[in-house]
């Protein structure tokens, strides 16, 4: 029963994060245009993004909507982007993994599902336009530290320093890209988000975090210069590969260290 009640918390929370992915974005773009007009995530109402008619309630309900409606807004029978289903697919298994695997009836696992929630926020948005809100990052920041207080999930000691070194050795390597290509190879926001895990997690981890995703992040960009045939040359956002990488620390950190080491 807790895990249909956990499946059926994320899909809702999946669709608010859908809320956020798509206008979050938005919001900084409008900031930076000096735009008076209030846009935010709760202004205006729910709306099709083609012919801007405003959705019911029927046309709100997390994934069952979309199935009823065979993928098309009900109005303008444009197809909905598959992302939002799978969205809301992707919120409703990591709650239902963070209630079944790691500690069962632990008091961290509010902690564990609103650390997953921000990261897959994150990762699609990285995906889709290659931003890493600050709104997000520096918010995930510093509630790791205010979770961590107490040492909820790691001593406060690590969780400053892994904020510190997460940060740190991203700007580092990003310094010194820029000196010898005179290229930006990495935004600042991966820094920021890295510097968030080690802020939850502590800085032990963070090893393992950056050998996931950069492994990832090659594996994923070799396959496409493959399927390509050379001809690929697109910039492949890490802040994803963090992300996911983040989320299989959450959930076996010291299995996969074990492995790693042994």
């Amino acid at each position: 029963m807790s895990l249909w009640l956990a499946a059926l918390l994320g899909l809702v929370s999946g669709s608010f994060l859908n809320v956020l992915i798509h206008r979050l974005p938005l919001m900084i773009a409008r900031e930076c245009g000096r735009d008076a007009a209030r846009f935010d995530i709760a202004w205006p109402p729910s709306h099709c993004p083609r012919c801007r008619a405003q959705l019911s309630w029927r046309e709100n309900i997390p994934l069952l909507s979309w199935l009823m409606q065979n993928g098309r807004c009900r109005h303008c029978q444009q197809p909905i982007a598959w992302h939002y289903p799978l969205v809301e697919l992707a919120a409703a298994a990591l709650v239902v993994l963070a209630v079944w695997l790691p500690y069962p009836g632990n008091l961290t696992l509010p902690w564990h599902v609103l650390l997953l929630w921000g990261l897959l926020a994150l990762a699609v948005i990285d995906l889709k336009t290659q931003l890493l809100p600050d709104a997000l990052t520096l918010s995930l920041l510093w509630l790791g530290l205010l979770v961590n207080l107490d040492g909820a999930l790691t001593p406060l000691a690590d969780a400053v320093i892994g904020a510190a070194v997460g940060y740190a050795s991203l700007w580092l390597i990003r310094a010194v890209h820029m000196q010898i290509r005179s290229v930006e190879g990495m935004g600042l926001g991966d820094a920021k988000l890295l510097a968030a895990l080690g802020a939850w997690m502590g800085w032990t981890v963070l090893p393992l975090i950056v050998l996931i995703a950069s492994l990832a992040g090659t594996l994923v960009g070799l396959a496409l210069i493959v399927v390509r045939r050379g001809a690929w040359q697109a910039q492949l956002p890490f802040g994803q590969w963090l992300a996911l990488a983040g989320a299989l620390a959450l959930f076996g950190g010291d299995a996969w260290l074990r492995l790693w080491l042994g």
